[in-house]
């Protein structure tokens, strides 16, 4: 087979275009080279994908035919999640942890979270005052914060919670930067030179949230919570089929894990959300009348499965996914895949981006229509925010879950807007390794609305 088309640019000076402008970067290689091309001197190849059939051979393939770089991006990760996270991991390692992770985040577990997401979004929002706009973003890490420091360690109050969600909301803020993106990117600009220093500040941020979550660990380890329905008191009560419990540093490294990446998705895609629903009047009206048309109900879930909330939170995630591709996969043997063949040490990309834009697939892709939702199911090789394969993200359903009841909560509370004279078009800005949309973008609560039905108040 010919070698795939593609740029021999070195990584050096492709990276400030691919972090500072990424989606621009994606679209002109797609445009010049096609759905699957690669990328780099190197051998061998990085290699971008962006072709349905591709991407259905990649995730049905065995686990055995790749791995994930030693080096690199991913090593790059280690230093906020630890060697022993989920997204890190290889192997039995890697099943073995998403066997003892995914009970939390499926069936009733996953049901019970509902009146907690909608009783803290309320208690978020407490402090919303009509006519005066607030910075949307800030607002919904608010929420996606106290929601994950609730669900995963059972927090919602005291000194430990308190220390750890201002420290937390700190950390974020600061990775979330395009700058903070070349210390992930180039691991080795990562150097403490004091606490002055972007590095060194981080260091000793993230120095103390360990020592937060070990203290919370070694708690939970002497005074157990057996009746709890936290994440951590499950993991800490989840066997393996040896008997064997996750040791304190995998615990530590798994919490930070759902701590982070569990908290950017929706953090991230919220405002989104929010944002698509008031730029678009035709948007928001359709949203409010849905809602407004469910008879009262004690459970929350029955917003969750109202299908044009859904539709709108799919289509968020379709035109601007959070990670504009899935995690590496470095092919372990050559692999043959839809007519391609790619070689053992190539590096593959997923790329969620391109493939949310495909024409055959999406028309007019770059219009926010959630209704292509509901004229079509789409299957996981065309539609995939979360990823897929046996990497696929253990907290999709939360995730989704958690946007819809979010919306659904702030909705049928406050009838919100964009500032006067703020009518412009937003594009999404660079968050370390995601995308979001700019830290800027501000509502305005004009009212709260009256009586709110149905969802409860804890």
């Amino acid at each position: 087979m010919p070698a795939l088309p593609g740029s021999k640019t070195p990584f050096w000076r492709r990276a400030p275009r691919l972090i500072l402008r990424p989606l621009d970067y994606f679209e002109d290689n797609y445009r010049r080279y096609g759905a699957v091309f690669q990328v780099g001197a190197g051998s061998p190849p990085s290699i971008y994908v962006a072709d349905p059939a591709v991407i259905q051979g990649i995730f049905q393939a065995d686990a055995a035919q790749f791995h994930i770089p030693a080096q690199g991006v991913g090593s790059g990760l280690t230093f906020l999640l630890g060697d022993q996270s989920l997204l890190l991991l290889d192997g039995e390692r890697h099943r073995r942890h998403r066997r003892l992770l995914m009970p939390p985040f499926h069936g009733d577990r996953l049901r019970a979270y509902g009146d907690l997401i909608c009783t803290l979004t309320q208690q978020a929002m407490a402090g919303w005052q009509p006519s005066t706009a607030f910075n949307v973003r800030g607002a919904m890490q608010d929420i996606t914060l106290r929601v994950i420091l609730k669900a995963v360690f059972g927090l919602g109050d005291g000194d430990r919670y308190n220390r750890l969600r201002h420290l937390l909301s700190t950390l974020l803020e600061g990775l979330g930067t395009p700058f903070s993106a070349f210390f992930i990117f180039f691991p080795g600009l990562q150097k403490d030179w004091g606490p002055l220093s972007p590095w060194g500040r981080f260091v000793r941020i993230k120095a103390e949230i360990d020592a937060l979550i070990y203290a919370e660990i070694g708690d939970r380890r002497q005074h157990p919570q057996p009746n709890s329905a936290d994440v951590l008191s499950l993991m800490i009560s989840a066997r393996d089929e040896q008997g064997e419990p996750l040791s304190d540093g995998e615990l530590h490294d798994e919490l930070m894990t759902l701590l982070v990446a569990g908290h950017e998705t929706t953090a991230s895609a919220l405002p989104w959300a929010l944002y698509w629903a008031h730029w678009l009047p035709a948007v928001g009206d359709r949203l409010h009348q849905e809602l407004d048309s469910v008879r009262p109900s004690p459970d929350p879930l029955s917003y969750a499965s109202l299908p044009y909330l859904t539709a709108v939170c799919q289509e968020t995630l379709r035109i601007y996914p959070v990670a504009p591709t899935t995690g590496i996969r470095i092919v372990s043997q050559p692999l043959t895949v839809a007519g391609y063949e790619f070689a053992a040490g190539s590096v593959l990309f997923l790329n969620i981006y391109l493939v949310h834009h495909r024409e055959d697939l999406y028309p007019d892709p770059d219009t926010f229509r959630p209704e292509r939702f509901l004229e079509r199911q789409y299957s996981p090789y065309e539609y995939f925010p979360f990823g897929g394969g046996h990497r696929s993200c253990i907290g999709s359903a939360f995730a989704l879950m958690e946007m819809k009841l979010v919306l659904a909560t702030i909705l049928r509370h406050w009838q919100l807007a964009l500032p006067e004279g703020d009518r412009r078009p937003l594009k999404p800005v660079r968050r370390g390794l995601t995308l979001a949309p700019p830290g800027n973008l501000r509502l305005v609560p004009l009212a709260r609305v009256a009586q709110p039905q149905a969802l409860p108040l804890g």
